[in-house]
């Protein structure tokens, strides 16, 4: 049984094609190794800032990946400040990384593209925006469950809900095989457009 595609010729485009339907797939998979991904930004230090995010879209022919904020969180802050960011996933059943390099537009609460997003959250999913702003202390040393506020309506959450759309620049692909890793660098121009592609050393 072949493992990784080992067996399998990949052109330089199709590797490039192959990542971004990963991606695609990914968005609406919560079973994919490249649903929840990386998201890298600088902070007011110049020192760098990674989290966990949820990828929620991604669109191959633009070159570009969406993710949910709440806007009182520190990356929205250092995205205003700086747009520049990297995006790094793993996949451990294909054994594959991407490391995506480009820029952030953020959509503030009440934009229609925030306010479509929006729109196709669960209830459940809304009401994560309520409450204090994310990274302030909690008020509780112990945590105890039924002491609790219960959950806020869901409307509340809205005016904190911001929207993160990165588009890459770069695609740095890399695989991990039994012998002989491969690793190949895309670029895109401003419209998306694969503009070059190449091996590199892994």
């Amino acid at each position: 049984m072949q493992t990784d595609h080992e067996a399998v010729p990949l052109t330089l485009a199709d590797i490039d094609a192959s990542a971004w339907r990963a991606l695609e797939t990914a968005a609406s998979s919560p079973q994919s190794g490249f649903r929840f991904l990386n998201l890298c930004s600088v902070d007011a230090e110049q020192k760098p800032q990674a989290r966990m995010v949820v990828l929620r879209r991604a669109d191959g022919s633009l070159r570009v990946l969406e993710f949910h904020t709440d806007t009182r969180s520190p990356k929205w802050l250092e995205f205003s400040a700086n747009p520049h960011a990297t995006v790094l996933g793993f996949c451990p059943q294909t054994r594959l990384q991407f490391r995506l390099q480009g820029t952030v537009e953020l959509h503030a609460p009440g934009s229609d593209q925030a306010n479509a997003a929006w729109d196709k959250l669960s209830p459940w999913t809304r009401t994560t925006y309520t409450g204090g702003p994310p990274g302030d202390e909690c008020a509780f040393d112990v945590i105890d469950e039924t002491a609790l506020p219960k959950p806020a309506d869901e409307a509340e959450g809205k005016p904190h809900f911001g929207l993160l759309i990165f588009r890459a620049r770069t695609l740095d692909w890399f695989q991990l095989r039994r012998q002989g890793n491969r690793r190949a660098l895309s670029t895109y121009d401003e419209t998306g457009a694969l503009a070059a592609c190449r091996w590199v050393n892994p």
